[in-house]
């Protein structure tokens, strides 16, 4: 109930992020019963029917990073000092911050069962969305077990409240950023390990690419290309490399606009990049990484034309994209509502806001020149195995 009451006074925009987490658990979940009613229709391809399912992880992940994303930019988990009054604690509001999210992707998979039984005419429709979705893909016509579904259909609330928890778990938070004293913070320790991870990523690939040979033992969705295991284990260390890497890059980014000679803009620019890059690394490296592999995506898919591109798999992209940009989007008001007394500071000690304007647009520019190139680099060499 005090969830509920909490959502009624909050502002429009935070009730639109919770409404985005939503429709991202229903596209999650749409997935994870279109792989359910193909499995149904098609008891003789579990091989298949599986791969589907698992592919289903990949949105899974990135709707929870969204709903992470959106509870720590929550005004509710930043109401420490008049809950504490009130009887509720550090651990009571992680608890309510986690209820939000579970209800919140409860509401986006009830959506999605709701559109998935329709669409198979199973409420008393006339199956009008067979137009845009095949009904032999919902596996239309062949029962579908409910509480299968609902166990499956559970993991994606269960998934995100936990991650939910787990990240605003009770601890001692950092201290306010102070740019009046110019210090950076210490460095993040992953970029190397990210770029280890991302290069042997890129040369396990390279190695174990069939190089245009058919066959494989795990499908992409919508049969997309249909590559060895090796192959897709190669994208992912690269993947892992690259969000291992952000923290990195971001600081990296900061200490580029701080080098030599740096003036009061490029100073209070690579200060803000350093001191922030904790806070955006990981989402901006997740965004570089699903660029690079949407990328390398697309380059294959434009070398097998004769391969359709299905729903499902447009379905999947669309989460995945609009979540990891989402993500990112969300760390980046994070980090200017954290950074909300030094800009006031700045302010009073007469600094106008096109100066502050401008050292936005200095950052936005600098990660734009540091991980632009190198997220071209990485989806270049993930495809020229593949393509050639």
């Amino acid at each position: 109930m005090l969830a509920l009451r909490l959502a009624r006074g909050t502002h429009p925009l935070v009730l639109l992020r919770r409404l985005f987490v939503a429709a991202a658990a229903a596209g999650t979940g749409f997935l994870v019963l279109g792989a359910l009613g193909h499995a149904a229709a098609h008891p003789d391809t579990a091989g298949d029917s599986l791969a589907r399912l698992l592919w289903c992880a990949v949105p899974l992940a990135a709707t929870t990073q969204l709903a992470v994303s959106v509870a720590r930019t929550d005004p509710a988990a930043r109401l420490q000092r008049g809950m504490t009054a009130a009887g509720l604690g550090p651990l009571r509001l992680t608890l309510l911050a986690a209820t939000s999210t579970a209800l919140s992707c409860l509401l986006g998979i009830l959506l999605s069962l709701a559109a998935f039984l329709s669409l198979r005419s199973n409420l008393g429709g006339t199956g009008t969305g067979s137009r845009f979705v095949d009904a032999g893909l919902l596996g239309a016509g062949h029962p579908v077990p409910l509480v299968g579904a609902l166990m499956l259909l559970s993991v994606i609330p269960l998934t995100a409240a936990a991650a939910t928890a787990f990240s605003l778990r009770p601890r001692t938070e950092p201290g306010a950023i102070h740019l009046a004293l110019p210090s950076a913070t210490a460095a993040p320790s992953g970029l190397p390990w990210g770029v280890a991870l991302t290069a042997a990523g890129l040369a396990i690939e390279a190695y174990t690419s069939p190089a245009g040979t058919p066959g494989g033992l795990l499908p992409l969705p919508s049969r997309l290309i249909v590559s060895p295991p090796t192959v897709l284990i190669g994208w992912g260390l690269a993947a892992f490399g690259l969000v291992l890497a952000g923290p990195g890059l971001v600081y990296l980014s900061g200490q580029l606009l701080c080098a030599g000679r740096p003036g009061a803009l490029r100073l209070l620019s690579g200060r803000v990049l350093q001191e922030e890059s904790h806070r955006l690394g990981r989402p901006i490296g997740v965004l570089c990484a699903v660029a690079s592999a949407a990328y390398a995506a697309a380059a294959v898919y434009e070398a097998a034309p004769s391969r359709p591109l299905g729903p499902f798999t447009a379905i999947g992209a669309a989460v995945i994209l609009a979540c990891v940009s989402a993500s990112a989007l969300t760390a980046a008001w994070e980090s200017r509502t954290a950074r909300a007394h030094t800009t006031a500071a700045l302010r009073r000690l007469g600094a106008s806001a096109s100066v502050l304007h401008r050292a936005t647009a200095l950052r936005t520019l600098a990660l734009l020149l540091v991980l632009g190139p190198l997220t071209w680099t990485v989806a270049e060499m993930a495809t020229l195995p593949l393509v050639h």
